[in-house]
């Protein structure tokens, strides 16, 4: 009994400490002090969760409390959003309703809280339709109060700190949708800091091995790091001394994914990745001093005493990004010899860039501006997306992916209007970004007054002038023209309904057609016309008819009457077991559910050599190795497709199916071999390739599939395509090919 008591005790004292923490938060930010609000909405929430626990074993109501303090400490938001904060999970988790919230705390903050209800679960739940409609439901509540979706990115970023306490899958799950949705989303809202965050935390489950090895790196090389940043940093404190600057001045180093992902993309080990760190310059706004002006001013400051890389300039000051981020970006070769950036910013912009759309909301409160941002136009677009009915449930969710991590170009008109539009969009973007009449009708453009195709990419500051004719429409091959998620979607709408107009164009031809040959339209006489030309689906087939891809016989009764040999229809049949008896349908599935293992969804599955193409097989995506990280998609055959985590195919299978996804280690494998490929490159010496191949079979008798290699002026590049038993064969592999004169480099690659 006294042990309960003591448990209880411990528990309340817990409850309290963090509230008193949260009510500091709060205190020390400049908000309009509202702490009796607050302080029912705790109690409120405190008894509503009352004995109930987490995962994790600790009171229930200390989540809550956590994401209160990520919104008033890390976002900077007010009253109305840590009330909401605290109330979040009431009406999802007890009894009470939104009728009750809105009693007691008034009409603001029942809305937010019905927002983060309709869409609790995560912004996915298990089937991918409802997914699309929790997407919806969020990003139209967020259009309404942008306060819905930042509380929510600190219930994820909570969920996320705290993810230990679940299995494997469900982790992996998480993480994934985080990667997949969540972070992108933090960086479109400038939540700069959050979504570093988020990235590193879905890193961290993901690929637990690497980040250790990051970690353990960037541990060790900081006192080197210190040491060139000091160099650095002493002559030019002197120099904004004088200019009498008020500033501060910092090293911030990569983050842990950020490290890892340069790693992947520039094929380069950790120690060729330069930018590791860069210096920020933060300085206070003083009145009647411009702040534009002062950023250049320490611009010139800072290359009066180190050498600039022109090519490495980046004015967000002038033209701000989509989510409001503001500073001036250069790179410098600093005193020992290593190329240093240098991000400088006012305080203002740096609070915008840490705490994004909240910080800049305050300031334009503050402020009262009424210039629409570039953030407030985004916003626009997606509740334009939300609106068009036709939308597909998937295609919807990769639509509103696809410009959330965009980074901008700035462009003009033929009037001088300036225009943001993601990088790599081109001239079809820009003229659907106009009107979606301009985009619909676009026969061409004129950039910088020379004519080009559609297709062609757009650059900072080019003048557009966007060519139309009535007569033309949008065709098939303009979606593979553009890159933002506004473009897309106009042109696939247009698509649906003109497939829609032709299939039953089509079909009333075939109709027709049936009818003169005295044959009657029936389903079993279209399924069979349908397979017998090749189609899987009826509506394929009417609108290959109305484009007049279908060659028709003199007679269709010959088809009718024919046995099929139609490749496709015998797929269809062994796939579906139709026309098998019952009898033979109940003994084939007998005998498969013997020879299958049965798969434990909460337990971590073991890929042993044995079960592999009878249990598990690999995924010709991503071709994944013994030793690689790997996750199992459970197919409707109860079998495993193997992706390596990594995998962008994986990583949207995650997102939306992560019911289906399991835990999975490789077992010991010496028997099965696996496709891999190694690029290499180095100096064109004789013999070189000789050594090559000597190492590769004799040293290590790995059969070579394949072998490109190209030779230029005394340098040659190529790829090896080769079967190994596991990770650790392509690594000593290439380790071993390193070591040979004149071989400069060799990775494993995706083959």
């Amino acid at each position: 009994m006294s042990e309960s008591i003591d448990t209880k005790q411990v528990d309340e004292l817990m409850i309290q400490t963090e509230y008193e923490a949260l009510v500091d938060d709060y205190a020390h930010s400049n908000h309009r002090q509202r702490f009796d609000r607050i302080n029912k909405a705790f109690h409120f929430a405190n008894q509503a969760h009352k004995g109930v626990k987490r995962r994790s074993g600790e009171p229930y109501i200390m989540h809550p409390l956590a994401v209160a303090r990520i919104v008033s400490k890390e976002i900077g938001l007010g009253s109305t959003s840590i009330c909401s904060a605290l109330l979040h999970d009431v009406v999802e988790d007890t009894d009470y309703t939104i009728e009750d919230i809105q009693n007691l705390f008034g009409d603001k903050i029942a809305q937010i809280v019905d927002g983060l209800t309709k869409i609790s679960g995560g912004v996915f739940s298990e089937a991918a339709s409802a997914q699309a409609e929790n997407m919806r439901k969020l990003l139209l509540t967020m259009s309404n109060d942008i306060r819905v979706i930042l509380i929510k990115m600190a219930d994820r970023l909570h969920n996320m700190r705290t993810l230990d306490s679940l299995l494997p899958a469900k982790q992996q799950k998480i993480a994934g949708e985080t990667m997949f949705l969540y972070a992108p989303l933090a960086h479109r809202l400038g939540l700069f800091a959050i979504k570093s965050e988020l990235e590193d935390l879905s890193f961290k489950y993901e690929h637990p091995e690497e980040y250790k090895q990051i970690v353990q790196r960037l541990k060790a090389t900081a006192p080197n790091r210190e040491l060139v940043y000091e160099h650095f940093a002493c002559p030019l404190r002197k120099k904004l001394d004088q200019m009498e600057v008020r500033y501060e001045m910092k090293e911030r180093v990569k983050s842990i994914y950020s490290v890892w992902n340069k790693m992947q993309t520039k094929r380069v080990e950790f120690d060729d990745v330069y930018d590791i760190f860069a210096v920020r310059i933060v300085f206070e706004s003083q009145e009647g001093v411009d702040e534009k002006k002062r950023c250049w001013d320490i611009y010139s400051a800072i290359t009066d005493l180190y050498k600039p890389r022109p090519d490495r300039l980046r004015d967000w000051v002038s033209h701000p990004k989509a989510n409001g981020y503001q500073a001036l970006h250069l790179t410098v070769m600093g005193p020992d010899g290593q190329w240093i950036e240098v991000q400088i910013r006012s305080s203002k912009m740096d609070e915008i860039a840490e705490k994004g759309f909240a910080a800049h909301w305050k300031y334009k409160e503050y402020s009262h501006e009424e210039d629409q941002t570039e953030l407030d136009k985004w916003l626009a677009t997606i509740q334009e997306l939300l609106e068009n009915p036709d939308s597909n449930a998937m295609d919807f969710l990769d639509t509103i992916k696809l410009n959330l991590f965009a980074n901008e170009i700035f462009v003009f008109t033929p009037k001088g209007e300036l225009k943001t539009l993601p990088q790599n969009a081109t001239a079809l973007d820009f003229a659907y970004a106009l009107h979606t009449d301009v985009g619909d009708h676009c026969i061409g453009a004129k950039v910088n007054h020379k004519l080009v195709p559609l297709s062609h990419k757009l650059s900072s500051g080019d003048q557009i002038e966007i060519l139309t004719s009535r007569s033309y429409q949008p065709q098939e091959e303009w979606i593979s023209y553009v890159t933002t998620a506004r473009a897309k979607t106009k042109i696939e709408t247009f698509l649906r309904r003109k497939k829609k107009e032709q299939t039953k164009q089509g079909e009333k031809q075939l109709h027709e057609l049936l009818t003169k040959f005295g044959i009657s339209p029936e389903n079993f006489v279209l399924d069979k016309l349908s397979a017998y030309h090749g189609f899987s689906k009826k509506d394929d087939f009417y609108y290959a008819i109305s484009k007049g891809e279908v060659s028709w016989p003199e007679n269709p009764q010959k088809i009718l009457k024919r046995k099929s040999n139609n490749v496709f229809l015998k797929y269809v049949k062994q796939a579906f077991n139709v026309g098998k008896s019952d009898a033979e349908k109940k003994e084939e599935i007998n005998s498969e559910a013997l020879t299958l293992e049965k798969i434990d969804r909460k337990k971590t599955y073991i890929l042993r050599e044995e079960a592999f193409q009878k249990n598990y097989t690999v995924a010709d995506c991503c071709k994944p190795i013994p030793g690689d990280d790997v996750l199992g998609f459970l197919n409707d055959d109860q079998r495993l497709m193997i992706h390596k985590r990594s995998c962008p195919i994986a990583l949207k299978l995650k997102s939306n199916f992560g019911e289906r996804i399991i835990s999975c280690e490789w077992g010991k494998n010496k028997v099965f071999s696996f496709p891999s490929a190694i690029e290499i490159r180095g100096i064109d010496t004789l013999g070189i390739l000789n050594q090559i191949t000597k190492t590769i079979f004799e040293d290590f008798s790995v059969n070579i599939r394949k072998i490109h290699i190209d030779s230029n002026a005394g340098y040659f590049s190529g790829k090896i395509d080769i079967s190994v038993h596991d990770v650790d064969d392509i690594n000593q592999l290439c380790t071993n090919l390193s070591k040979i004169k004149g071989v400069k480099n060799a990775n494993r690659v995706d083959n």
